[in-house]
Formats: structure tokens, sequence, C-alpha cells
């Protein structure tokens, strides 16, 4: 048996013209993850990440928490792990964009549009601009589900993605409709922690969407979800 841990990013800059960067909050909570896993004697056998910039600073911040516990092997990256392009889920049926999402109507409303988006991307009835279908997008996922079981079994693997993949990636393991998935999407927390335990025939979900790192009192306003 081996373990996955999927780790989402921490708090982008959800609203700002470069929405792929870590906030400070969100570098906190990296670096409040690899403290954690320091504490407690985990290190991970291998890391996988995607390509996006706050994928990258996550694993730097995790990284910087874990200290001298640090891994000295890089992390692989695979830019299947990289999140859905969430503007052209959204433009490929709404034309006409919102004002920036700062306040809490307009938050709410580029959700609500997302996840019509995403309902419709997963069903082929659009082709957002510049993405692949939503199948081919769940293959590359499970593409790295299978190669955690070939070459990681017994092992402690960690992966460093987004949202989008990471619920994918769980809706396969639960065998989930579209619908779920999406839900299952719009409820990871930044720098969440879900966990599979996997052979080499198959993984099996142990926890889903836990903040182990962020339990302490006070720390509620490092709770977040952009």
């Amino acid at each position: 048996m081996g373990t996955l841990y999927l780790v989402r990013h921490g708090q982008a800059s959800f609203g700002a013209d470069n929405y792929d960067q870590l906030s400070p909050l969100g570098h906190e909570q990296g670096v409040r993850l690899g403290r954690y896993w320091a504490r407690i004697g985990f290190v991970p056998d291998a890391v996988l990440t995607g390509t996006l910039q706050r994928q990258r600073q996550t694993w730097a911040a995790i990284r910087e928490g874990l200290g001298e516990t640090a891994p000295a092997t890089p992390a692989v990256e695979c830019d299947c792990l990289n999140e859905y392009d969430s503007e052209a889920v959204i433009r490929a049926i709404y034309r006409e964009p919102l004002p920036p999402p700062d306040t809490p109507e307009l938050y709410r409303a580029h959700f609500h549009r997302l996840r019509d988006g995403l309902t419709q991307w997963m069903a082929g009835t659009v082709s957002p601009e510049g993405m692949p279908s939503y199948n081919d997008f769940a293959k590359g996922v499970a593409t790295v589900l299978a190669h955690v079981r070939e070459h990681h079994l017994g092992q402690r693997v960690l992966v460093v993605s987004s949202g989008g993949p990471i619920a994918t990636a769980v809706g396969q393991v639960l065998g989930t409709s579209p619908e779920t998935t999406i839900n299952l999407n719009m409820r990871i927390r930044n720098s969440a922690v879900s966990q599979t335990e996997f052979n080499a025939r198959r993984h099996s979900l142990i926890t889903f969407n836990t903040l182990p790192h962020l339990g302490e009192p006070g720390d509620e306003g490092l709770l977040t979800y952009t």
C-alpha cells in the first residue's frame, strides 16, 4: 500500500489582474502545512505539482515549513495537474463579463456562472476557448493516479494541484456524478489535504478537504476558498 496526499494551493490573488500568484496569506497557509508535517515527522517520498505559479509557490512554501526535513529530490511537474481556465469556462456561456468580484453579490454571481459553465463543459455541450474537452482533462488526472500506483507503490506521494484536478481525482476514486464532482470542487479549501491509500489496482479515499495545520484558536482567518 501507498498513501497519496492531494493538496490544493494556498490562497491565490482572486479578483486581481494576475490570479496565478499566492497572496501573503496563501504563502502562510503553505508554510503552516509544512511546519505541521515537520512536527509529526511526515516527509513525502515523491512530489508532483502542476506548472502553474500558485502551485509551484505552494510547494515552495511547504518546503520552507518542512525546513531541514524537506526532501532533496525536486518535484516533478505535470501540466495535467493544472487548473482549468475558469474565465474561459464562464465566457463559453456568458459573453458579457461581470465587474470585478469585490462585493458578496458579485462573488456569488461569479461562482454561479462558474458552476453553470462547468456543468456544460463536463457534459460536452460547450468548448471553452483554449481548453481541452473535459474528457481529456479527466484523462490527464487519471494518468496521474495511474502513475502513482505504478511507480510509487509503498511510498508517500504528495501532489500539489488545484480544486478542479483534485475534485476530479476524488470523483474518479468514488465514482461520483459530474454534479457531485462540481460540488466537491466548490468546497475544497486553500491548502486543504485529501488523502487516499492505493495499491497496484486502485485508490481508496481516506480523508477529504482537511486542514490539520489550521486547527488552533485564532486560525479562523486563515480559512479561505479562492
